[in-house]
C-alpha cells in the first residue's frame, strides 16, 4: 500500500481539499429536530451536537455504532532535563498495561462500546531533546503522522485519540507557547505531579525548546518541540477529516496536537469537539484559542484519551435521542 503523503507539503494538500460538512444532511437533521416531541431547545446542545455528528456523517437520521479509541505512546528526549516525576521507562510499562486491559482507558472505552487499540512509536529511540534544537527531522514526523493515519479504521464513526509519553506535557506546552504566544509560565503545569521546582524548570525548558526552534508555522512547531505520539495524534484526526468521521479530542496534549492542524488549516477541526477540560492548567485557554467548548469538566488529568472517551457516552445519548425520538406526527402528538 502506498503512503498517503511523503512529506509535510503533501500533508498539507490533504488538509486543503478535505471535504466539508455534507449541507442536505444538516438541513434534514435541523428539520428533524424541529420535528421531535420536546420543546424546541428542550435538549440544549445535545440537539447542535446531533446535527453537527449528522453532518459530518452525511445521514440526517445517524447512528453511532462504532467508536474507536486510539493510544499513541512516544519517549520524548528532553526528558533529560528533568521535566518529569516519572522516568521515561514508565511509558512502555503502561503500554503494556493498556494492551493487557488493566488502564482507566481500556475501562471507559469498555463503558462506551469502543474499540482501542494501542500504538507504540519507537519507545526504544526517543526524539532529540529540543532544547537543542527540533525533536523531529521532517521525515520521522511525517512517519508518525502516517502512523496515526493508517490506524484510523475504516468502520470507524467516531474517533477519540490519546497519548502516553513520559514528558510530553513538555511538548504540549511548548507547542501552545509557540502557536498561541504569551509565556512559558502561562502554559506549563505540572502533569504527572511535579512540585514547584519541577514547574519553574518545565517553564526554563520551553523557553530554551522555543529559542532553538524558532518556526511557528504548524508542523513545524510538531516537528521542532513535539513528539511522535503527538505527530501520530495529528495525523489520526486529519485522516478522520479527511474520511467525515467525527472527533472527540482528548486533554492538554491530544488539543496541543491537533491545534498544529488548525494553524496549518482554519477548518481542520471542524469535525472535531472537545471532550473535556481537563485539571492542566492551560487547556482552558488552550481550547478557547480554538474556539471549543468543552462537553465535560471532571477535573482529569490522566491522558491516554480518558476525557475524550467519557464524552462518547454524552455523543451517544445526542445521537440516540435525535435519531430514537418520534417526531410529533410519528407520536400523533399535537404540536400547536
Amino acid at each position: 500500500m502506498s503512503a498517503a503523503f511523503s512529506n509535510f507539503e503533501e500533508f498539507r494538500a490533504l488538509l486543503d481539499a478535505a471535504p466539508s460538512a455534507d449541507e442536505s444532511a444538516l438541513k434534514g437533521a435541523q428539520d428533524r429536530n424541529g420535528q421531535l416531541t420536546k420543546p424546541p431547545g428542550a435538549l440544549g446542545r445535545l440537539e447542535e451536537l446531533a446535527i453537527w455528528y449528522a453532518g459530518w456523517r452525511g445521514d440526517a437520521r445517524p447512528k453511532i455504532e462504532n467508536p474507536q479509541v486510539i493510544i499513541f505512546a512516544g519517549n520524548h528526549g528532553v526528558t533529560a532535563q528533568g521535566v518529569s516525576a516519572f522516568p521515561p521507562e514508565v511509558t512502555e510499562q503502561m503500554v503494556l498495561n493498556f494492551q493487557h486491559g488493566g488502564a482507566a482507558i481500556n475501562q471507559l472505552s469498555n463503558a462506551a462500546g469502543a474499540k482501542l487499540s494501542v500504538h507504540a512509536l519507537e519507545l526504544d529511540l526517543p526524539t532529540a531533546d529540543f532544547t537543542q534544537g527540533p525533536a523531529m527531522s521532517e521525515q520521522e514526523a511525517v512517519d508518525a503522522l502516517l502512523t496515526g493515519w493508517n490506524a484510523v479504521d475504516a468502520e470507524t464513526d467516531l474517533l477519540v485519540v490519546g497519548e502516553m509519553g513520559i514528558g510530553n506535557t513538555t511538548s504540549g506546552a511548548a507547542i501552545l507557547n509557540a502557536l498561541y504566544g504569551g509565556e512559558a509560565e502561562d502554559w506549563v503545569g505540572r502533569g504527572t505531579g511535579v512540585d514547584d521546582a519541577g514547574l519553574a524548570t518545565k517553564a526554563r525548558v520551553v523557553r530554551a525548546g522555543l529559542a532553538a526552534n524558532p518556526d511557528r508555522a504548524g508542523l513545524e512547531v510538531l516537528r521542532g518541540v513535539g513528539g511522535r505520539e503527538l505527530a501520530a495524534m495529528a495525523g489520526a484526526i486529519a485522516k478522520a477529516r479527511v474520511a467525515r468521521i467525527p472527533v472527540i479530542l482528548d486533554g492538554f496534549i491530544c488539543t496541543a496536537a491537533a491545534a498544529t492542524l488548525a494553524d496549518e488549516n482554519q477548518t481542520a477541526l471542524d469535525h472535531a469537539v472537545a471532550g473535556h477540560v481537563s485539571a492542566e492548567n492551560a487547556h482552558f485557554n488552550a481550547l478557547k484559542n480554538l474556539g471549543k467548548e468543552p462537553l465535560l469538566a471532571m477535573d482529569m488529568r490522566l491522558g491516554e484519551g480518558s476525557g475524550g472517551a467519557l464524552a462518547i457516552n454524552i455523543l451517544k445519548s445526542a445521537v440516540a435521542c435525535h435519531s430514537g425520538m418520534a417526531t410529533f406526527a410519528e407520536a400523533g402528538v399535537s404540536d400547536g
